[in-house]
């Protein structure tokens, strides 16, 4: 497959910019012999990067020619259900096209990335090889062509989302997630935020050299801002070079990371109860606003549709279990129980939902309760309560000041993007 780039840039791209952009791809790609086409877009957590809407697009033009798959990059994911499904593919695209893709059964093994690599990327922090994974469909050989969609957007494991991300997290194994999420935690989390070249992404960029570069992949990446409460399309990139990412990128660091000038005493974020069922996904509230909160000051997450603590019954017993505690408690955990050395992405969220005591984090839910809320470190309000104080249907994104006179930072959309300093 030739090597190319497709970029459109616009204050807003419409349905017919992108209708355009995938025309330009299609005939980009040599397709004369292909017979089946797999799309990878992320799940339902990334309902505000455009996928769902491309993924349509690219069906409704792929479809009529050629046996068009659908798997959305799980990861440790909830497989999604109709609502979801309806929700971000809508409902033209018929359910069997869909494929549920299984970390745990469902992935093969194409080599490492070797330990004396992560350790020099590391800086001797981490010191081990790295089992590469892959969802098997991905290299059977079936698929004359692999389209991979997603939002690149500042990220708490990778720095910026994407790219090569989407393989091997979204499609990938039990080993690679593990291990790429551990290492980004004991380098530092808050080092890695919004930044391209982080220790992470290193280690997707050498699997991608070494053992997917021969696959027919083909990025799509999207940057969005949010507006009237809907997420705009500005920044479309498509190609098979890593020029995609770099691009996106370069949009992403402009629109999606607010400076917010000094400290704040108190951070309100919402929590989408469509979209954050779990403190798993849900946490997104603290990593991308917690650089925000001054010394001693407090998070309060609003939460309304927060349920469970993992997105699977494994996780959610172990984050019951071991909770929230900071960065030196997980760490004399992970080196002296097995169970926690070999589940390090439970290991490394616990390790990044904490503030290590710099600041107090509030979890305001209906769902969990207090004792269970209390019981893994945090803080607890009733979500009644708490909207009464902070209705978000009246907070302004920014600066808010309050009836009783408190001023509050409030964040509408976490997961869109990073506040910083």
């Amino acid at each position: 497959m030739n090597k190319f780039v497709i970029t459109l840039e616009k204050d807003v791209i419409c349905k017919e910019d992108i209708e355009k952009q995938i025309d330009l791809l299609i005939n980009q790609c040599e397709l004369k012999d292909v017979k089946k086409i797999l799309i990878i877009p992320p799940d339902f957590t990334r309902c505000y990067s455009r996928a769902g809407d491309i993924t349509q697009i690219l069906y409704q033009k792929l479809s009529p020619y050629y046996h068009v798959d659908i798997m959305p990059a799980l990861g440790t994911h909830m497989a999604m259900d109709e609502e979801e499904l309806s929700k971000m593919f809508g409902d033209e695209i018929p359910r069997d096209a869909f494929i549920v893709h299984n970390w745990k059964t469902d992935t093969v093994a194409l080599g490492l990335v070797p330990k004396e690599y992560v350790s020099e990327i590391s800086q001797g922090l981490f010191s081990e090889d790295i089992e590469v994974e892959v969802n098997k469909r991905l290299v059977s050989g079936e698929y004359g062509l692999i389209l991979s969609v997603g939002q690149v957007v500042p990220h708490e494991i990778v720095g910026m989302a994407n790219y090569s991300k989407n393989i091997f997290v979204g499609c990938g194994g039990r080993q690679m997630i593990n291990k790429s999420h551990m290492l980004s935690a004991i380098c530092g989390m808050e080092k890695a935020m919004g930044v391209r070249d982080t220790p992470a992404r290193q280690v997707f960029d050498y699997a991608q050299e070494h053992y997917i570069s021969n696959l027919p992949l083909v990025y799509i990446q999207t940057v969005t801002t949010m507006k009237d409460n809907k997420a705009q399309l500005n920044g479309l990139y498509i190609g098979n070079k890593r020029t995609v990412f770099e691009q996106a990128v370069n949009l992403s660091q402009k629109l999606n990371i607010t400076y917010v000038g000094k400290p704040v005493k108190k951070v309100v974020a919402y929590l989408d109860e469509h979209e954050l069922k779990s403190t798993w996904v849900g946490n997104k509230g603290i990593y991308r606003t917690g650089k925000i909160v001054a010394d001693g000051g407090e998070l309060i997450l609003l939460a309304p549709g927060v349920k469970n603590f993992g997105e699977n019954e494994e996780v959610d017993k172990s984050i019951r279990k071991y909770g929230y505690k900071g960065r030196d408690y997980v760490l004399n955990l992970y080196n002296t129980i097995p169970e926690i050395k070999n589940n390090m992405m439970v290991a490394a969220h616990l390790i990044q939902g904490s503030s290590n005591n710099r600041y107090k984090i509030t979890y305001a839910t209906k769902y969990l309760t207090k004792e269970e809320i209390e019981g893994v470190g945090f803080n607890y309000m009733p979500l009644s309560e708490a909207y009464k104080l902070y209705d978000p249907s009246k907070l302004k994104e920014g600066y808010n000041t309050l009836q009783n006179g408190e001023e509050i930072y409030f964040v509408r959309t976490p997961a869109m993007g990073l506040w910083t300093i």
